[in-house]
């Protein structure tokens, strides 16, 4: 029996899947948590490729580090950031080709903070997929007054000068959009 798209959680390699990622490219994964992206994203890249994991959390950047390691990915470099900061992941302007945040803009107050450190570390033309928990199916996650509408998201990315591609398919939960510079 099949599950309704409204009972999914999002598949990590589904949506890759739907990103042109080349081979050798550069990601930042803002909030990489257990690295859900990260290693679907350094499989893409291969090993000319590298992945920036970026989290607030030690335990969080150990369990990707070690797993990256028992699964032979050595592009994946694990680092603790403040994303709240201003320059908080600590990467050169305009060095990387894809950004990916999952699941952080609705547990951080300055979102413009984070999502213009997006903006500054994407190379002209480069992508980010933004990720956040459907404001509209409180089945799981945080409390619906804590999450970010599509509406609101929308306007956050128009403010740093980002512009949204399209929609990306990533499961009834979840709402995604793909970000371009």
């Amino acid at each position: 029996m099949n599950t309704p798209v409204a009972l999914t959680f999002a598949d990590p390699s589904a949506i890759v899947s739907q990103l042109s990622v080349e081979p050798g490219s550069k990601i930042a994964d803002f909030g990489c948590g257990s690295g859900f992206f990260s290693f679907e994203f350094a499989k893409r890249v291969g090993p000319e490729g590298m992945v920036y994991a970026f989290d607030v959390l030690p335990s969080a950047l150990e369990a990707v580090a070690s797993r990256a390691k028992s699964l032979n990915l050595t592009n994946i470099s694990t680092k603790r950031v403040n994303l709240e900061k201003e320059n908080g992941s600590g990467l050169a302007s305009q060095s990387v080709d894809w950004v990916i945040i999952k699941d952080i803009l609705f547990q951080n107050k300055d979102k413009s903070i984070i999502l213009g450190e997006v903006a500054r570390v994407l190379k002209l033309g480069g992508h980010a997929v933004l990720m956040e928990w459907n404001p509209e199916d409180a089945l799981v996650g945080p409390d619906v007054a804590l999450r970010v509408s599509q509406k609101q998201l929308r306007t956050l990315v128009e403010s740093v000068s980002l512009i949204v591609e399209r929609e990306l398919n990533v499961g009834g939960f979840h709402y995604a959009f793909l970000v371009k510079k």
